[in-house]
């Protein structure tokens, strides 16, 4: 049986995260690979642009010759010929001439910008240019974003729509990535009901299970719910041996606090190699949030009150969820950014608090009002736009002070 109260810091349980391993690579199409993660580093095959192109309709020129020009005293240059799309120039350019140019255009020999087709004025093969262009304006060289050889993306980052731009602008059409982990989700407790079913009066609907199934789902796991299990103990180990062995990851609701019927723990520590990481964490809301390892696998008994459930997936469960996946770095958390709190927030020193915000906008930059309401109140997680996060040895922030933002996804 484990040890109770082996509590720890939010960074000490981020930390142990990291340690699980990550979950198989496979090849996916980049029309199937949208916020998946990259196993491996994505070299660049060749240029990207594999020419000089024009990002303008014009001529090109050599910028030199048209310094000086100006409404009154245009700069005249001589029209070589003309460049079609997609077609590579069949001539160079010399000081002195011009070339016509769509936008997309392989811009010729000797060309080193583009003039605006507005600036200009054509007639029996010459042009008059009449406002100036420095080198390189109006043009994307060779390469220009990426090099052959470079790297164009390192693993672990995050396959947005700009990234599959990318990728197809290279040629480059399957990519490896970490597997989707699978997670198990049920709630514990005699005092609930499935939310299709009537409500008894002392009962309440499961609000968690679908709750941290959704939040799953958008952090690229493949969530299954396990349904509610009473508090009974042998009923519970059943179900909890049965979720872990068909899931990388499983999500105990409710149980997780000291009780006489509270047997998540000792549910946890009867499953063959299951270690205990922590029994506590030093943050709130959350601290009675458990953390075990069953081989490779994962199991978290999280807090019953619904908001604290969902602020200890984002904080901790979503991290291990994207880590598993090949997610690395600045990519295994949410989005931070910093804002002014609207109020004073008083905390306790010695744990980390998480505070509920919504954000609004003002000269002096985004305010973060805190919500204040109890952590049963699911409400209050659909109002907030984020966590206001207090550090651990902080009695508070002050009104009008600068404090991290974590924004909700």
């Amino acid at each position: 049986m484990f040890t109770f109260f082996k509590v720890k810091k939010v960074a000490e349980v981020l930390e142990e995260i990291t340690k699980f391993p990550m979950l198989p690579e496979e090849s996916l199409g980049l029309k199937e690979a949208l916020g998946r993660y990259l196993a491996k580093d994505i070299l660049a095959k060749e240029d990207l642009p594999p020419f000089s192109r024009a990002t303008m309709d014009g001529y090109a020129v050599y910028a030199r010759d048209t310094f000086g020009a100006r409404e009154s005293e245009p700069v005249i240059l001589k029209i070589k010929g003309e460049i079609a799309m997609g077609e590579v120039p069949s001539f160079s350019l010399a000081s002195g001439e011009a070339a016509r140019i769509a936008t997309g255009g392989m811009l010729p020999e000797g060309a080193d910008a583009v003039v605006m087709l507005e600036y200009t004025e054509e007639e029996k093969g010459i042009i008059e240019v009449k406002r100036p262009v420095a080198p390189y304006e109006n043009v994307i060289f060779k390469g220009e974003d990426f090099e052959k050889g470079t790297i164009v993306f390192p693993a672990g980052i995050k396959i947005t729509p700009a990234v599959i731009g990318v990728l197809s602008g290279l040629g480059i059409t399957q990519v490896e990535v970490g597997q989707r982990p699978k997670v198990g989700i049920l709630s514990t407790g005699d005092e609930l009901v499935l939310p299709e079913k009537e409500l008894p009066l002392g009962k309440i609907r499961d609000i968690n299970s679908y709750t941290l199934y959704s939040a799953s789902l958008e952090s690229g796991a493949i969530p299954t719910l396990y349904g509610i299990v009473p508090d009974v103990k042998e009923k519970l180990f059943v179900k909890v041996e049965k979720a872990i062995q068909e899931n990388d990851v499983l999500l105990i609701s409710g149980g997780s606090s000291v009780g006489t019927r509270d047997f998540t723990l000792e549910a946890i520590s009867r499953l063959p190699e299951a270690e205990l990481i922590c029994h506590g964490v030093a943050v709130k809301p959350g601290k009675p949030t458990i953390l075990g390892q069953v081989g490779s696998k994962a199991i978290f008994g999280l807090p019953g009150q619904v908001a604290s459930a969902l602020l200890i997936f984002y904080i901790m469960v979503r991290p291990l969820l994207l880590h598993m996946q090949g997610a690395k770095g600045e990519h295994l958390f949410l989005r931070k950014i910093m804002a002014y709190a609207a109020r004073n927030i008083p905390s306790t020193p010695g744990r980390e608090d998480y505070v509920r915000v919504k954000l609004s906008f003002s000269e002096k930059g985004v305010i973060a009002l805190p919500i204040l309401k109890k952590s049963g109140l699911i409400s209050s997680m659909a109002e907030a736009h984020g966590f206001l996060r207090i550090p651990e040895n902080s009695e508070g922030i002050y009104e009008g002070e600068l404090a991290e933002v974590f924004l909700l996804p």
